[in-house]
């Protein structure tokens, strides 16, 4: 919004020059983060105050470990902090007029919209004693490949750069973009890729600011993603495709950085709070909105290393479990399972590690993650 309020008044001259900063996006994207930061302080205590007065507590999941107990009676649904500091300062400092930043800010919205009403759901039930399982699965999943379908659909038939809608590129390879025979499978592999991404953030949310601050490594490298790509200069030289305007998605990524550094004051071990499925399936929804705008769907893998891990290590329990106990009976099957507890990072709990150094190290990988995908702007 300040784009198109300020940045025309630099034509007068005089001090009206300095409203051409507006037309920079190193400049928007530092005020969105500086914003970010700043709602996310300012809502964040009245979020907290009113989530302890409504009784918001967590549900804490079955199969987690002994030590999780006590964090049944902290607040839940602070995903609302992150939410407001995302998409406030994107709306006001990013163009208005952009479809990858208007598409990213819708599925964010979505997907924030479907994990507050799992949320409530869980707190109401909570309330009248019944079991606390929020969101019918199969409903949450219908409102999850729904916005898939159409952001499929929709960047299929509406490209939002010159590139052909229903394309990816591969990282490490030069000016490689491969296109979907027929056009129409684009849809579902976008609708699996919003889902699993969605999906992931929300399994990995289990200690206190592993998903907040995986989430915000995630966020800045495709914010350096998005600024190299939507330029015509350093695309060229690092041989990537150029996407028109994909520049203004380094706005939004940098309040999504930001926002999850302000959650991390309030969710930080001893969490205040806990982010919720309406935190984690926003988050999730706007990382994959994010690759997907930028084609860089497998690129995701590298820089979300840590939240694939921890989808296959509840998809390798699950089904081993299911083979063994069908092969050699259920006492088996329990007692000699792949991991100690799903996901990873209950495994390592399970193992005798701290809360707090299973955060700092998966934190570590995720950084880890992210230099080997920003290797690939050289590597190719």
């Amino acid at each position: 919004m300040l784009y198109h309020l300020l940045a025309p008044l630099a034509q007068y001259g005089g001090l009206f020059k300095l409203f051409n900063l507006f037309n920079y996006i190193t400049f928007r994207a530092a005020g969105a983060f500086v914003t970010a930061l700043i709602v996310a302080f300012a809502v964040g205590p009245v979020i907290l105050r009113r989530l302890r007065a409504m009784a918001v507590h967590q549900v804490v999941r079955e199969g987690t470990p002994e030590s999780h107990a006590t964090k049944g009676s902290t607040p839940t649904m602070g995903g609302l902090i992150i939410l407001a500091a995302t998409i406030a300062p994107t709306l006001l400092w990013a163009k208005l007029n952009n479809r990858y930043v208007i598409l990213a800010l819708v599925v964010m919205a979505w997907m924030g919209a479907i994990g507050f009403l799992d949320d409530y759901l869980k707190l109401r039930q909570k309330r009248e004693g019944r079991k606390n399982e929020g969101l019918v699965e199969r409903y949450k999943l219908a409102g999850q490949v729904t916005i898939g379908l159409f952001l499929g659909w929709y960047l299929w038939q509406h490209p939002v750069s010159t590139l052909p809608g229903a394309s990816f590129t591969l990282p490490f390879f030069k000016y490689v973009l491969v296109l979907f025979v027929p056009a129409l499978l684009y849809i579902p592999f976008v609708t699996f890729v919003l889902t699993g991404v969605s999906n992931a953030v929300n399994l990995t949310d289990g200690l206190d600011g592993l998903a907040a601050g995986l989430t915000a490594i995630a966020a800045a490298t495709f914010a350096v993603f998005a600024y190299i790509i939507g330029r015509v200069d350093t695309s060229s030289y690092l041989n990537i495709f150029y996407l028109r305007g994909a520049g203004e998605l380094a706005v939004f990524c940098t309040a999504i950085f930001a926002a999850n550094l302000g959650f991390l004051w309030f969710n930080s071990h001893p969490a205040q709070v806990f982010m919720g499925d309406t935190g984690s399936l926003a988050l999730g929804g706007a990382l994959g909105a994010i690759a997907i705008l930028l084609k860089s769907e497998f690129l995701l893998l590298i820089i979300g290393a840590v939240f694939v891990a921890e989808t296959l290590s509840v998809i390798l329990q699950r089904s081993v479990f299911k083979y063994r106990r069908a092969r050699f009976g259920l006492e088996y099957a329990r007692q000699h399972r792949l991991f100690l507890r799903a996901p990873l990072h209950h495994h390592f709990e399970m193992k005798g590690w701290p809360e707090t150094q299973v955060v700092v190290r998966f934190w570590i990988l995720g950084i880890l993650s992210a230099a080997l995908a920003l290797s690939t702007l050289k590597v190719r």
